[in-house]
């Protein structure tokens, strides 16, 4: 039982590794925070520093929530554990201990959190991403519905109720973190990303 708690503790604090403060300071010797939209996250990243150090930002991000969940198996194998640990390894990554608990907005680390727990309903809300964002050039509308498709996918694709309610309430808190990004886009303010405009 100690193990299993220090795994979740751990999973929590590998979570709070705020992977776009790190990159942005390394590369661009600025506070993430404070440029852009302000979001310690890859796409803010991408935009203010540069392409490589987003793609980094977005890799460590999706690691923080596959590794940790993809090895809580070794450990106890019954999914309502994996669930736990999914959960520490999100909350650490939007509320993070290392930045007065602001953290990013939770698409990367839930991508990689998600692929680790259900692989099909993952893929799809991939596809839905690139659908959404190909046609519209909005990161913030892509995630979106691509979070909304989760729920719906693990229900019917008969995965058991805790999935579901887990995968809803992961759904629920990106929502929440992308509220202002859900005011930019009634309004028609929201920046687009052009992946290969040149800076």
């Amino acid at each position: 039982m100690l193990i299993k708690i220090l795994y979740i503790i751990i999973t929590y604090l590998s979570g709070s590794i705020p992977s776009a403060y790190i990159v942005a300071k390394a590369n661009g010797k600025v506070d993430i925070r404070t440029v852009g939209s302000g979001n310690s996250g890859a796409t803010n990243v991408f935009r203010e520093i540069g392409k490589c150090a987003g793609v980094i930002t977005l890799i460590a991000d999706i690691l923080k929530g596959f590794i940790p969940v993809y090895f809580a198996t070794f450990i106890d194998n019954s999914f309502s554990y994996s669930v736990a640990v999914a959960a520490a390894a999100m909350v650490g990554h939007v509320f993070t201990i290392f930045l007065k608990f602001k953290g990013g907005k939770g698409v990367a680390t839930g991508l990689g959190v998600f692929f680790a727990l259900m692989r099909w309903p993952s893929l799809i809300a991939l596809a839905i991403f690139g659908l959404a964002f190909v046609f519209s050039r909005y990161v913030s509308l892509g995630s979106i519905c691509a979070v909304i498709s989760l729920p719906l996918t693990s229900y019917f694709l008969g995965y058991s109720a805790e999935v579901v309610i887990f995968t809803f309430a992961i759904t629920l808190l990106i929502i929440y973190r992308h509220r202002t990004n859900i005011k930019r886009l009634i309004e028609r303010s929201e920046n687009k990303l052009r992946i290969f405009k040149k800076k």
